[in-house]
């Protein structure tokens, strides 16, 4: 990746991996947020509420708890290859490289359980 042998060039990836995660810790909180709305609507408007803005606020909501857990999965394995361009100078010794992954898998994975949930409960 860099020539520069420094370790900043590491925890610059590192910081990368975390502005993923915020970003979809922020899309899937919005997506479960839109998701509820709908059905908030659905309860104060009871019939008036056309069937077609139910689904519609359900399937934007899911699709963006959805978008969130496949962009934190992918960004693991965005971060691995990074990681593998790295020489053993650039990263300090006894630094453990895989927090940020395992935390930003697990966020994905979770987003994956929560559209389950939400689609279960809605068919």
């Amino acid at each position: 990746m860099s020539d520069l042998k420094d370790p900043r060039v590491l925890f610059a990836a590192e910081r990368t991996l975390l502005a993923w995660n915020r970003t979809c810790s922020s899309l899937m909180a919005f997506g479960f947020v839109i998701e509820r709305f709908g059905l908030f609507l659905q309860i104060t408007m009871g019939k008036d509420l056309k069937t077609f803005q139910r689904h519609f606020s359900f399937s934007v909501g899911v699709t963006f708890v959805l978008l969130a857990s496949l962009l934190a999965i992918y960004s693991v394995f965005q971060h691995k290859k990074v990681l593998a361009t790295l020489t053993a100078v650039e990263i300090p010794a006894g630094y453990n490289l895989h927090v940020g992954m395992l935390t930003n898998g697990i966020i994905g994975l979770l987003g994956l359980l929560l559209t389950v949930h939400l689609l279960t409960g809605f068919l």
